[in-house]
């Protein structure tokens, strides 16, 4: 199983396109706030865009916190996630230690499942889809 990594995020001009592409097909919403990917800036217009996603943790925290089975260890690393068994109780939210999943006002959650959608809605080329063996040690898949 592949997982989403962002190596090339100096090519980003903060588009949103990738969120877009995650919350209109993945989640069925129209929003960047909807979508398990954000982009937000590093600190200004001229010094650049970083992705905010799951990066797939062999041992996610989400998980183990979860009350119900709705986050569940996806084989390779990431969650799965079933909608149907959250009680929107923010656990996961909290637990994440790179805030790669959000929980909207109505208490959605949404977070990146690895399936690779906002790939190819990407102008520029900043995501790839990667083995986890082929990501070496010490190396940032930011």
């Amino acid at each position: 199983m592949k997982i989403l990594t962002a190596p090339h995020m100096e090519r980003c001009i903060g588009c949103h396109s990738c969120a877009l592409a995650c919350a209109r097909l993945v989640h069925k919403r129209l929003s960047w706030e909807t979508a398990g990917i954000r982009i937000h800036s590093t600190g200004g217009l001229s010094s650049g865009f970083a992705a905010k996603r799951c990066l797939a943790c062999l041992d996610a925290p989400c998980v183990a916190v979860c009350p119900t089975g709705a986050m569940g260890q996806r084989k390779g690393g990431g969650v799965i996630y079933k909608e149907k068994l959250c009680i929107h109780c923010g656990e996961c939210v909290a637990a994440c230690p790179v805030e790669g999943i959000l929980q909207d006002r109505d208490g959605d959650i949404f977070v990146c499942v690895q399936c690779g959608q906002c790939v190819e809605y990407c102008p520029h080329d900043c995501l790839e889809m990667r083995d986890p063996e082929t990501v070496g040690p010490g190396e940032v898949i930011a």
